[in-house]
């Protein structure tokens, strides 16, 4: 891996095979993905969309296949069943999910108010993975910051091969600043690459989020769905290069390509196709591209319901050489907290 390296953040039904089809003809996409996750229990088999996203990996690079669930057992058969795919680069475990209904049943963030349990999972699938990596995505403590300490205590006791942080608690979710201290820690105290996730929205931020942590890489998701030539930014900045511009006329055609590259998806998983539902999975990304671009665009895409009434309105909106705003406006639900990374 390049030094700094970047990654593409696992978002459930959205960085999946059409969005990695998508940001291969957008820039080439991050040094490095993630799957969406592979819920593990007792019935679970392997999810046939996750697992063609490893198998058809448009961007020839290096995959890690991540996996959510509680059961030790059942973690390392499943692991297990992945790891005999030779695309499969590692697997990574999940411990950062905010989502209710995950935490409740203790698994993503859930599990890290139970360190015993990780001590435990960590071992199992650090012994499965044998030659290959092995690798955990997590919150800095489930709810307050002040709990990264012991984590990072049952961390370091097992061969992670790389570590991914998203820098704030379960319960602060997506609505305020990194704990880049936090960050910066682990960093300090594991052996393995640490990875900054949370609130890179472009290159200054992401540059900053490294300036202040010493990680060895950036994970990048929301980001990612605003700007798809975020990584390739990323790679010029890195270099001394100039960092190409963004325009709006390239946002029409990314959104133009991922509605193509979605819809093929959904015919080739479902077998079926209605124009009118798949306007409301375009909206998922959507949400993220448009906010910041005009009140009257986002108020107009939110009650789109054909494929013609939505296209006509983002070509009104993003047919022209206007330049993409560099940064999405810090208060919404969606981006929060990133102007701190650049003080």
């Amino acid at each position: 891996m390049p030094r700094p390296f970047t990654v593409l953040a696992p978002m459930q039904e959205v960085t999946d095979l059409p969005f990695w089809r998508t940001l291969a003809q957008c820039g080439g996409g991050a040094d490095l993905a993630i799957t969406e996750y592979f819920r593990v229990h007792i019935h679970s088999t392997l999810e046939k969309h996750i697992l063609a996203s490893i198998l058809r990996n448009p961007t020839g690079r290096p995959v890690i296949a991540q996996l959510i669930g509680q059961d030790a057992g059942e973690m390392r058969r499943t692991a297990g069943e992945l790891l005999n795919y030779e695309e499969v680069a590692g697997i990574d475990i999940n411990l950062g999910c905010p989502a209710p209904v995950v935490c409740s049943k203790q698994a993503g963030g859930g599990l890290l108010r139970d360190r015993n349990k990780i001590d435990d999972l960590l071992g199992h699938l650090r012994e499965v993975c044998g030659s290959r990596w092995f690798t955990v995505k997590t919150r800095v403590g489930f709810a307050s910051e002040s709990e990264f300490e012991e984590l990072l205590a049952v961390f370091s006791r097992h061969q992670i091969d790389m570590l991914s942080v998203h820098g704030r608690t379960v319960k602060e979710r997506y609505q305020t600043p990194v704990h880049t201290g936090a960050v910066r820690r682990a960093v300090e105290a594991l052996s393995c690459p640490v990875v900054a996730n949370g609130n890179v929205v472009d290159v200054a931020t992401g540059r900053a989020y490294l300036e202040k942590t010493g990680a060895a890489g950036l994970m990048v998701g929301r980001g990612a769905i605003r700007n798809p030539w975020i990584f390739s930014q990323l790679r010029q900045s890195f270099a001394g290069e100039e960092v190409a511009e963004v325009r709006k006329r390239d946002l029409l055609r990314y959104l133009t390509l991922l509605w193509e590259e979605t819809a093929r998806a959904r015919l080739e998983f479902k077998k079926d196709f209605d124009p009118g539902k798949h306007v409301q999975k375009m909206k998922r990304y959507l949400n993220y591209v448009v906010s910041g671009l005009g009140e009257d665009l986002e108020y107009r895409m939110k009650r789109c319901r054909e494929q013609g009434e939505l296209f006509a309105l983002l070509r009104d909106h993003l047919d022209n050489e206007e330049l993409m705003p560099a940064l999405p406006p810090e208060r919404s639900k969606l981006f929060c907290g990133f102007s701190r990374l650049l003080e």
